[in-house]
């Protein structure tokens, strides 16, 4: 009922309004009750089902072996008291295997009891390669996170594995695979085997450009680096996928065509996929030429003020209409920085601005060289000597503190200092700024290296046969920079000692001096059915005192003064005949040639020697550019037994040609004159040991002494049965072929030599190892030596006589004391007995061959290497050109010592 109705019923019937009270009185009053009853029905609906929840007791753990139990619970983050749920018990999973310590865990909740049961993880016994050839241990196990005694994983495992495969990708082989495998072993232990398949190495099978139309495939595949695999490329490392080459690659394509002019020219993509079976690569570049261009206007704008605009521009290197060349460009911002240096201004700036007309194809260029202040050199700095005294690096440098900085000066410094050889290879100057703009500080920062050498080598070679050397020397005696060395060397045919010191500055003044001190034997040969036989022996023993003075930054003069004193003989036994009656033997011309009696004596040398030297190299000891130029005149006759006058001369020019290649031709030439007169017929005024030698190691191709002069022998052969034909002498190439060869070579007084040789660069590895090969172009000549008598003893028209007697060639003495040589039947020793005749030789005519100016040519490739045995060098030759009596060799080494 509404209030509206209520109120209108209350005043129509009061009885009505009485009945109405009691029901709002009553329902009023039931209202508590009804209130009462609705809270107690809340609080006890229909009976809910209500889960026991068990609370974690105790934790314990099972199977533990090394670790404890207490370090196990603190892996996880249940404890006792807390309440025990399925997903607590996931946690406590979850909290074990992320640990990487167990190979299997469970848990089990026993009433409030749980147990925690572990199987820990194996420890790991060893590692084990197998399968790798390509790349050894030593390379592989430092890349390996796993170790002996480390806890094995999985995760770890999966890792190195793909350590081991990136190691061979590496490589360019991408087909490589390792398969892992574990063995196990008591307590717990186990072994992990890597399986390693390498595979092929992966090869770069086409290379595609597409966009290309002024140059052809071929042209552009020529400019990169990465070649593709072909059966002539067998040999090449480039035909390999490397991903660095690839993007190197893309330069060499830019810097190509902005060579040729096309400066727009960009790489749009470079994609290289791997073929399905992973053996081979196919890349390819997509590109845009675009136009190309001409150089239009250039000009040098300089704002500094000691430099000539239009006089430089004058001289620019390329021209207006040429072709753009890019690579030009630099190599002028490179050159104009250069000269801006040698007027002192260190860091001028030399900025190309380019303009591209598009209309006619025209690139205008202006070098701009900003202005910069003159600088000079506030200090210079030597770091990092230990050894080595400051002056020793202070005095190589060609400017000084306070000095105009000069560019020239500072590049002459640097390989003054890199030819010391006391210091790291391509040591640099590095130039910093000063306290003030003008002011420019030189910091040499080297890294020393050994300078004391200790040699004990045993060895073989071609040459010497068995060699034995030892040598002692320091080439930064005490870090001032002098030489102190001592060497023995042994072999079968020469012996040598000697001590040399020297002193580059002698008195902190520039002065060089030095100081040797020799003894050498040497065996000198010929060579009988191949074999080589000793001739003569010679002994020198002597003295060599040295000065030099620079005469100019690159020119030297060097002053010497050597005495010495020389033994020659020979075998008495085999080559002395015809004792007198004193017992003195005489030299057997039939046993030994006239020049080797000639040779025989003992004598003494004072020599003067001067030497003027051109030296632009930038290193002694591997030289890459400049050029050397010497000469050398020696005169002996200042006293002594000898007198002459010797000339030689050398010279040599090296190029870097690009690509790491190096150019280098050198040549050299010499005479000797006697300043005695020579009145004996056939016999040289030059003695055979002053005389120059020409073969081996010096000229390749030939054999030791194998060009020049010589005598050969050639024996008389009995062509038929007819007693009363005379018997012919043998040919010259029979002779030399022979069984019954001997070739004696007489040396010359005069020759020339000349070589063209190509280092070839080959990779850091081979680098490091000390590997150079080159090929190379050897021309040379040794001549002009007195024709000697020579001799022809024919054994007449039978080799026995009319009673079938032997007949032999005796020698003797005449009333004179000249020595004849007769034909006798019945030879006498020298003892009066006839035993041992005097000379059992077949008839022999002697002929003289090989004095000739024409040029010897050899051509051929060798391979130097600084090995553990000393330096190695093997050469393989083939003889374009040579002389009747040449002695030609192909292959020949040395190792163990140097010549």
């Amino acid at each position: 009922m509404t209030d509206f109705a209520f109120a209108a019923t209350r005043r129509k019937n009061p009885a009505a309004r009485l009945a109405i009270g009691l029901l709002a009185g009553t329902m009023l009053a039931g209202m508590p009750a009804m209130a009462f009853a609705q809270e107690e029905g809340a609080e006890t609906p229909a009976p809910a089902l209500v889960v026991q929840q068990d609370v974690v007791q105790t934790i314990a753990v099972s199977g533990a072996q090394r670790l404890e139990p207490q370090t196990i619970l603190s892996y996880i983050k249940l404890r006792p008291g807390d309440v025990w749920t399925q997903a607590a018990g996931d946690e406590v999973l979850k909290d074990l295997y992320a640990t990487e310590l167990f190979s299997t865990a469970s848990v089990v909740n026993n009433d409030g009891n749980v147990v925690i049961t572990i199987v820990e993880n194996p420890v790991i016994n060893r590692i084990i390669l197998e399968g790798n050839r390509r790349i050894k241990n030593d390379k592989i196990l430092p890349e390996i996170k796993l170790s002996p005694r480390q806890i094995f994983t999985r995760s770890k495992v999966r890792a190195d594995v793909a350590r081991i495969i990136e190691l061979y990708k590496r490589q360019g082989r991408f087909a490589a695979t390792v398969e892992p495998k574990m063995v196990e072993l008591s307590q717990n232990r186990v072994d992990i085997v890597f399986e390693i398949s390498e595979g092929p190495k992966s090869k770069v099978r086409q290379i595609n450009i597409i966009g290309n139309e002024a140059f052809s495939d071929g042209e552009l595949r020529g400019e990169m680096v990465t070649k593709q695999a072909r059966l002539t490329s067998f040999l090449s490392s480039n035909t390999s996928y490397d991903p660095d080459r690839l993007a190197f690659d893309q330069q060499k394509l830019r810097q190509f065509y902005l060579t040729e002019g096309y400066a727009d020219f960009r790489v749009v993509s470079a994609v290289a996929e791997l073929t399905p079976d992973k053996r081979d690569f196919i890349i390819t570049y997509v590109v845009e030429e675009g136009e190309r261009y001409k150089f239009g206007d250039v000009s040098v704008d300089s704002q500094i003020r000691d430099f000539d605009n239009d006089a430089m521009t004058a001289r620019l290197p390329m021209q207006g209409g040429d072709w753009y060349d890019a690579k030009l460009v630099e190599d002028t911002v490179e050159q104009l920085s250069e000269l801006a240096g040698t007027f002192g201004y260190a860091f001028a700036d030399v900025q190309p601005q380019f303009r591209r007309n598009p209309d006619d194809l025209t690139m205008n260029v202006t070098f701009v060289l900003r202005e910069a202040p003159r600088v000079y050199v506030e200090r210079i700095d030597v770091n990092g000597n230990t050894l080595t005294q400051d002056k020793v690096v202070r005095r190589e440098f060609r400017l000084a503190e306070g000095d105009a900085f000069n560019s020239l000066s500072v590049a002459r410094s640097t390989a003054r200092i890199n030819s010391l050889g006391y210091f790291q290879e391509n040591f640099e100057i590095n130039q910093v700024e000063g306290s003030a703009p003008d002011r420019i500080v030189l910091e040499a920062n080297v890294e020393e290296q050994a300078t004391g050498e200790l040699q004990l080598s045993a060895g073989f070679s071609s040459l010497e046969s068995f060699i034995l050397a030892g040598s002692i020397r320091q080439r930064n005696f005490r870090g001032r920079g002098q030489t102190v060395g001592l060497s023995l060397n042994y072999s079968r045919f020469s012996q040598s000692a000697q001590v040399s010191f020297s002193e580059p500055y002698v008195f902190d003044r520039n002065i060089s001096a030095g100081v040797d001190i020799y003894r050498r034997d040497l065996n000198s040969f010929n060579f009988r059915n191949n074999e080589r036989n000793t001739t003569y022996e010679q002994s020198q023993t002597g003295i060599s005192i040295r000065a030099g003075v620079p005469l100019t930054e690159y020119v030297s003069a060097i002053g010497s003064y050597t005495f010495e004193y020389e033994d020659v003989s020979l075998d008495e036994s085999i080559y002395f005949s015809d004792r007198d009656g004193d017992g003195v033997a005489t030299c057997d011309p039939l046993r030994a040639s006239r020049f080797l009696c000639e040779a025989i004596g003992e004598r003494t040398s004072s020599i003067v020697g001067l030497t003027l030297t051109y030296n632009t190299l930038d290193s002694r000891l591997r030289p890459t550019r400049g050029e050397r130029v010497s000469w050398t005149t020696e005169f002996a006759g200042l006293g002594g037994d000898v007198k002459y006058v010797r000339s030689r001369a050398q010279a040599g020019k090296f190029w870097p040609v690009g690509g790491g290649f190096i150019f280098s031709v050198t040549g050299e030439g010499g005479w000797i004159r006697s300043l005695e007169d020579n009145d004996v017929a056939g016999r040289d005024d030059v003695l055979l040991t002053d005389r120059f030698f020409l073969g081996e190691p010096q000229f390749r191709g030939f054999d030791i002494r194998g060009v020049g002069p010589r005598i050969v022998r050639l024996s008389y052969i009995d062509d038929d049965e007819d007693p009363t034909t005379p018997d012919v002498p043998e040919s010259i190439e029979d002779a030399l072929a022979g069984n019954n060869r001997v070739d004696d070579a007489l040396g010359g007084k005069a020759y020339y030599l000349g070589r063209a040789e190509l280092e070839i660069p080959l990779g850091s590895g081979a680098r490091e190892m000390g590997l150079r090969p080159s090929i190379f172009l050897d021309v040379g000549s040794l001549f002009s030596v007195t024709r000697p008598i020579l001799q022809d003893f024919p054994n007449g028209v039978q080799n026995t006589d009319a009673n079938g007697n032997l007949e032999y060639l005796q020698s003797s003495l005449d009333a004179d004391g000249n020595t004849v040589v007769t034909v006798v039947t019945d030879p006498i020793a020298p003892d009066g007995t006839a035993n041992e005749p005097n000379i059992i030789f077949p008839a022999f005519r002697e002929v003289f061959v090989g004095d000739s100016p024409s040029p010897r040519i050899s051509v051929g490739f060798g391979v130097n290497w600084n090995s553990p045995f000393g330096p190695f060098r093997i050469d393989i030759s083939h003889v374009l050109k040579k002389q009747v009596g040449d002695d030609t060799k192909t292959f020949s080494f040395n190792v163990g010592t140097q010549f």
